[in-house]
């Protein structure tokens, strides 16, 4: 077997990991982070893929008459031509639910740091705001309480179940917009605009597909509430960043936090770069080490399911 690995770097800090799991599988090249003109001499006889972010188009497909796998360093799976895969009969998996926990405590991070105000008054005692103050408390920046707040839900996967479940625990109102309700009495299922009218947090945590594309729109942001807060850990094309920058800059929204961008790494032009009271992390909510060791794990998992006629995590309908 010939494994071709395209993006290492993508999974790396100063190589903190490993990937030499894989070599149990047959010849390994690994490659930090290979062009897609590199790619397409590259694949020529992979038998495996194993990729995060790479393109994996149909020319790719085209040239690897060997091809039969390819193993996703993630969960989400726009960046390979399904269409195409399923054509050539190649299986794709991708890594389920590795960065359920992770996800899900970056999206909490950013809401209590929104209501709690902990940068605000850390920066204020360091320049010496409470050194000789008359008050034993400073009530200099406004905070809030989660409890009793309602938080929306865009998406029903694991992570979304994980963010209702500590929104719960929090006391919060949970609604959830997805496509497909499930059967559960516990859950509020909404739709989209009652959604967006009734949150005062809104997290996306669905796929990026055509339904999904730019879903939040200028219409969509003015549908929220005012003053609400929003929150993106999927992918940046679910949002339209101009709209969402209007509507930072007229204080419709009281703020937003990003860990994705329309494009990525984030290019100098982007409009959101300087926008107002918004918080950007580089695509990062995946990644603490223990989720990234777990990650190598379940990918190491679906090829050895694979190879042994039983694959899992299929995300495709291979011929």
């Amino acid at each position: 077997m010939k494994i071709l690995l395209t993006d290492s770097t993508t999974l790396k800090n100063n190589n903190d990991i490993s990937v030499e799991r894989f070599k149990k599988f047959g010849e390994l090249r690994e490659f930090e982070a290979l062009s897609h003109d590199d790619l397409l001499k590259e694949c020529i006889d992979a038998d495996i893929i194993l990729c995060n972010k790479t393109l994996i188009t149909r020319e790719v497909f085209e040239r690897a008459k060997k091809l039969k796998f390819i193993g996703l360093f993630a969960t989400g799976f726009n960046n390979i031509d399904l269409n195409a895969a399923n054509e050539y009969g190649v299986t794709v998996s991708n890594a389920g639910s590795y960065s359920t926990s992770a996800v899900a405590q970056q999206v909490f991070a950013y809401i209590l740091k929104h209501y709690s105000k902990i940068d605000e008054y850390n920066s204020f005692v360091k320049a010496g705001g409470w050194v000789g103050s008359d008050k034993f408390s400073v009530l200099s920046f406004p905070t809030d309480e989660l409890l009793g707040k309602t938080i929306g839900i865009i998406g029903y996967g694991s992570i979304a179940k994980r963010v209702e479940a500590i929104a719960k625990a929090l006391e919060m109102r949970v609604l959830v917009y997805t496509r497909n309700p499930k059967a559960n009495t516990s859950t509020e299922f909404v739709d989209f605009d009652t959604l967006l009218q009734n949150s005062d947090i809104v997290t996306v945590h669905c796929p990026l597909n055509d339904q999904s594309r730019k879903m939040f729109s200028s219409s969509a942001f003015s549908k929220m509430k005012k003053g609400a807060y929003f929150i993106n850990t999927s992918r940046g094309g679910v949002v339209d960043e101009q709209a969402l920058l209007e509507v930072l800059e007229n204080g419709h929204l009281s703020g937003a936090a990003l860990d994705v961008l329309n494009n990525e790494p984030m290019s100098p032009d982007c409009v959101l770069l300087n926008a107002p009271n918004v918080v950007i992390t580089p695509h990062t909510s995946w990644a603490p080490l223990a989720t990234r060791i777990r990650l190598m794990g379940i990918v190491e998992d679906n090829i050895s399911a694979f190879l042994n006629g039983t694959p899992k995590n299929v995300v495709n309908n291979p011929k």
